[in-house]
């Protein structure tokens, strides 16, 4: 914070209080004072909801108020659009799970809090991978900012890279590894020649997977991050229909031994390029290329006319890493 520089109290709500809401309000607790310090924004907590209601203090919410959230049943019966409109606030945080149907309910939390003149950070994917360009002519026209880092590679700063470190080139193509639960199967299966049911099962129990993996295993949770990248980078109007997906499940160990024996290892990888390709499917990767990460790490090549190709490493995955992300676009915001 420069000398004479004036604080800014930014009041900020959280909609959806799972892994990753509950972890935006750990973050913001936790580095309260070093942003302020270093930015001059005093972040202040002033609302929270999900399905069991809510808490509120315009004032800001200590850590004991959040941390008793929910637990002790002091909760008001107010719904998260109605704490979206009526609470003053300047930043909606949407963290509701991910609904690639319809986009619900974060899709409607997202056009109440446009139209309530807040900001938008969402690790949300579902609205944006139906809706993209709808709500951002809504944010653009409302003056307001609609931020979502957290959507594509978690902690991994890949869009804020391509638009602010990256702002003077034109990307041609982006290609990886977007989906960590299938990134610790393929690396598993590889490593130790185990069966594809064998290393799913084990990696529900330790809780990489979810108890319905369908939306990772099958490229589904890939794809949705791919039309994220396709329309906030190469300014398409695509959605989750117009990827072609295939998934991991019927990839075999000795699929893996002879890529391996070959010098390759299949991973399943995301391409989409500025020409309109949009495709989800297990690829040979040859072992010495920088996308040949293992266990649940993400891994992006950004293909750049003047910088070359440049390939960012990082957790995809993970209720801090999304808060990470999270919270920075919200100092973004006012920088």
């Amino acid at each position: 914070m420069r000398a004479g520089e004036k604080i800014k109290t930014v009041r900020i709500s959280i909609v959806g209080f799972g892994h990753v809401g509950s972890g935006v309000a750990e973050v913001v607790m936790r580095k309260h004072d070093e942003i302020l310090r270093k930015h001059g924004l005093d972040l202040r907590i002033v609302g929270i909801a999900d399905l069991k209601g809510a808490i509120i203090d315009e004032g800001g919410l200590s850590r004991d108020e959040i941390a008793r959230f929910g637990a002790d049943g002091a909760l008001l019966d107010m719904s998260s659009l109605e704490l979206i409109r009526e609470i003053e606030h300047e930043v909606m945080v949407e963290a509701t799970p991910t609904n690639v149907t319809n986009g619900e309910p974060g899709l409607t939390h997202i056009i109440t809090a446009l139209n309530s003149n807040r900001h938008v950070v969402t690790s949300n994917k579902g609205p944006l991978a139906l809706e993209y360009r709808k709500l951002m002519e809504l944010a653009e026209r409302k003056g307001r900012e609609l931020r979502f880092e957290a959507t594509v590679g978690g902690a991994m700063p890949l869009i804020s890279l391509i638009r602010e470190n990256l702002a003077g080139n034109g990307i041609t193509a982006i290609r990886g590894i977007l989906n960590g639960t299938c990134n610790y199967i393929l690396t598993r299966m590889t490593n130790e020649n185990l069966p594809y049911e064998h290393v799913l099962r084990e990696a529900q129990e330790i809780g990489i997977a979810e108890s319905d993996p369908s939306k990772d295993v099958e490229g589904i949770d890939t794809a949705v991050k791919l039309v994220i990248l396709a329309n906030s980078v190469f300014g398409m109007d695509a959605t989750y229909r117009d990827v072609r997906v295939q998934g991991i499940t019927e990839i075999t160990p000795d699929a893996l031994k002879l890529a391996r024996d070959a010098g390759y290892a299949i991973k399943l990888i995301g391409d989409v390029d500025i020409d309109g390709r949009l495709e989800v499917a297990p690829r040979l990767v040859p072992v010495s290329d920088p996308l040949n990460v293992g266990g649940t790490l993400n891994v992006a090549t950004i293909r750049a006319d003047l910088a070359g190709d440049i390939t960012v490493i990082g957790k995809g995955a993970g209720p801090i890493e999304a808060a990470s992300a999270i919270l920075s676009d919200i100092i973004a915001i006012y920088s």
